[in-house]
């Protein structure tokens, strides 16, 4: 028998109109869920909207640049005027970056990918909080493994993830007298097309994937089992034993993971 926690559950996607966002927005809607997606490009926002009609699960379209605190604020509030509340918002906007720090040329990488990354988080959650308390409601952060740990080519997205976990990590105390929950998760690679979005060390994206992505964890596995994780209200979600156990091995051989970090980045560009 299908999930439907999520059944008429009025959900807030950032980052909507591709990758772990976009697939989270298609198997909520099978749930039935009452959805608002966002993301900078309202074409493809609307064939997202559009396949999850198709799906079963109402989907409101709302053109949304999470660096911008104002477009987070119009989020909300169109949100909340289309269904009358808000019930679980999955702070999933990102950009990434792909580049050796001593390689960056365009330092502007660093405070985009902060602004994107945290500061998106920030906006959306502040303006979404008295709603959330309200429904004592589900507060859904997409990080990356980058966030426990650091990895070649990642500088400016490591921080960023990290500064997210903090923050999430922050909330879940303080919202614990509301009901609210709080659930991080933590992917490692998953096939999504943001490497290609990735900035380079010029500040341009990549446009071509530096992985092999047939090797990586299919994007529908990855929302699996981070809507699972967020329907039983978790604290943190890994995708992978492999990845939790590389939490583990970090505090008794930091330098080890050190070195499997690099070899996964050299081995996934072969």
């Amino acid at each position: 028998m299908p999930d439907t926690t999520f059944h008429n559950n009025v959900t807030i996607i950032t980052g909507a109109s591709s990758g772990i966002g976009r697939e989270m927005a298609f198997q909520l809607a099978l749930q039935g869920a009452r959805l608002a997606l966002a993301a900078r490009d309202a074409a493809k926002l609307a064939e997202v909207a559009a396949q999850c009609r198709r799906l079963g699960g109402p989907a409101l379209v709302v053109p949304t640049d999470v660096a911008q605190e104002a477009d987070c604020r119009n989020l909300i509030d169109h949100t909340v005027a289309t269904y009358g509340r808000i019930d679980t918002l999955v702070n999933n906007a990102s950009i990434s970056m792909w580049a050796m720090f001593e390689e960056m040329r365009d330092l502007q990488v660093f405070d985009q990918i902060m602004q994107v990354n945290y500061m998106g988080c920030v906006y959306c959650t502040y303006y979404a909080l008295p709603y959330l308390k309200a429904s004592a409601g589900r507060l859904v952060g997409i990080s990356s493994m980058t966030g426990k740990t650091g990895v070649p080519t990642r500088s400016g997205y490591a921080a960023s993830k990290h500064a997210m976990a903090g923050f999430f990590d922050t909330l879940r105390i303080e919202l614990a007298g509301y009901g609210i929950s709080v659930t991080m998760a933590y992917p490692g690679f998953v096939a999504t097309e943001v490497r290609q979005r990735a900035l380079g060390p010029d500040g341009r994206p990549l446009q071509t994937s530096p992985l092999q992505e047939a090797r990586l964890m299919p994007v529908e596995t990855c929302v699996r089992i981070i809507l699972a994780a967020a329907t039983k209200r978790q604290r943190e979600v890994y995708t992978s034993q492999v990845d939790r156990f590389g939490l583990w091995l970090k505090i008794i051989a930091p330098a080890l993971v050190d070195r499997i970090a690099r070899r996964r980045i050299a081995q996934g560009q072969r």
